[in-house]
């Protein structure tokens, strides 16, 4: 009777070593779901939020990443943290991939069941629970549209900085899970700057809190702050709090044309030497302008072939006089880098269309071919040389090249145009061109990521900027977090038992 119970218990070992070493290197099949777990699922969220629709599965099969889709084997819509507890410890016990979601608009498909299994929705999660007038922060459920948090707080006269430029449509729970900027990162700050505590769920079904609502926080190991950018990989936010600041009374926006691209980066850097923060300053190639102007049905800016790119310059604060005499300043420097004609922007309205150009900028060129996307930045000094050798690389390797971005954190968006190939993704021939590409902005000082994450698509790079002890680190803390590998599995770095 002992020999039998040792073979058993080896056997049912070997079992789920076996489970997990298919899991940790990316071969889960798909099938793990029976009608059984089907059944427990259904009564934890209700049957209508067990989607088995091949039409359903196949729309929540992609997001903004590339031409990419995989499709889940069911997708589950889950209204609060409990369900998703009940959820968790099923997948957790059958080894059932969990793939969790937000609005779907990632570009590094993080948000991509490449396993098959679970698609965790948090859609039903949308709830804002509570504006502190008094302290200044907000709880908000992770389903919440960015734009809609920044609305319901400004109101009340605060101010949500971080704005992705899908802040329309996109959750501020994908915004936690990437760490996501914006254009006014540049002043303000990213997501990280302003979570204060977070609810989660663990892979085990726990329920718990990371810290405390409160400004400084030198307790232990900062869970809050590892939790931010994860993508999902170490356990699903259910609750948010975060920090707000009053908001600014005024601002101001010019557009600035340079006949070189390589000036208007110069540029950049030029205004904060001078002693200048704007709140937002974006870059954007004349060939991207002309595609979303397209777009959009747009003449807010006149279209010269003389131009290679604008810088989008913005600040804000409480002073119109000191902000206008910033601008003045500003307007003069720009002039040492042969910028041409200003234009200011007169009106709310016209604000409002050049923001409408420069937000609209990556939708449109992907529509236009240009499906590949690189997130790359450097210090913004170093932007000139990062524009000149991204060219360089387009003529090279015949395929062409748009820029724009968040130039004054030095984040520019690449994107590309290949004839042939329309997917990074498990293509060898873009994978070399984009190691070079990221030897370059190592190089420069710079990593391979600065707001989109790195998902599915970005993993094979990330020896490019981390040794392999940084990496096995990150592994570690993984497995800490998330013993079974469930959650977001094959995401930022290919696991390992």
């Amino acid at each position: 009777m002992h020999y039998l119970c040792t073979i058993y218990t080896n056997f049912k070992a070997f079992a789920s070593y076996f489970y997990q070493n298919l899991i940790y290197q990316g071969k889960m099949q798909q099938g793990l779901i029976t009608s059984e777990i089907l059944s427990q699922f259904r009564s934890i969220v209700g049957p209508d939020q067990v989607i088995l629709d091949e039409t359903e599965l196949n729309h929540y099969g992609h997001d903004e990443t590339e031409k990419l889709v995989y499709v889940p084997e069911v997708i589950l819509k889950p209204a609060d943290s409990f369900q998703i507890a009940e959820i968790l410890k099923i997948c957790n016990q059958h080894y059932i991939p969990v793939t969790p979601r937000g609005a779907g608009t990632g570009l590094s498909g993080g948000a991509l069941p490449h396993l098959g299994g679970v698609l965790l929705s948090t859609e039903k999660l949308n709830k804002i629970i509570s504006i502190d007038e008094r302290n200044l922060q907000v709880i908000t459920e992770p389903g919440v549209i960015t734009e809609v948090l920044q609305d319901a707080v400004k109101e009340k006269g605060l101010f949500y900085p971080p704005d992705p430029s899908s802040k329309g449509s996109c959750f501020i729970g994908g915004n936690i899970a990437e760490n996501s900027g914006g254009p006014r990162a540049v002043k303000y700050g990213v997501v990280k700057d302003y979570v204060l505590n977070l609810e989660v769920v663990l892979p085990s079904g726990e329920i718990m809190w990371t810290g405390a609502n409160v400004l400084k926080n030198a307790t232990g190991y900062n869970l809050t702050q590892l939790i931010v950018g994860s993508e999902g990989t170490l356990c699903i936010v259910t609750k948010i709090v975060l920090k707000l600041i009053p908001h600014p009374k005024f601002d101001l926006l010019m557009l600035v044309p340079f006949g070189s691209l390589e000036n208007a980066g110069a540029a950049v850097s030029a205004i904060f030497r001078a002693g200048f923060v704007p709140s937002a300053l974006e870059l954007i190639e004349i060939n991207a302008l002309k595609i979303v102007s397209k777009m959009v049905d747009s003449s807010a800016v006149p279209v010269n072939d003389s131009i290679e790119g604008h810088l989008i310059i913005e600040v804000d604060g409480n002073n119109l006089d000191v902000l206008m005499q910033e601008m003045e300043s500003i307007a003069e420097l720009m002039t040492q880098f042969d910028a041409g004609d200003i234009l200011f922007a007169d009106d709310a309205q016209q604000k409002a269309e050049l923001w409408k150009l420069r937000r609209r900028a990556a939708e449109a060129v992907k529509l236009e071919g240009y499906t590949i996307e690189e997130d790359t930045v450097v210090p913004r000094a170093e932007l000139p040389a990062l524009i000149k050798g991204v060219k360089e690389m387009g003529i090279q390797n015949g395929f062409k090249v748009v820029c724009y971005g968040h130039a004054g954190d030095g984040n520019l968006h690449i994107r590309i145009n290949h004839p042939t190939i329309k997917n990074s993704h498990g293509n060898p021939e873009m994978t070399e061109i984009l190691k070079s590409l990221f030897r370059l902005v190592k190089s420069l000082g710079g990593t391979i990521s600065a707001e989109h994450g790195i998902g599915l698509i970005q993993k094979p790079y990330m020896e490019t900027v981390f040794s392999k002890t940084a990496i096995q680190l990150m592994r570690d803390v993984k497995k800490a977090f998330d013993p079974n590998n469930i959650l977001n599995a094959g995401k930022i770095f290919d696991s390992k038992d």
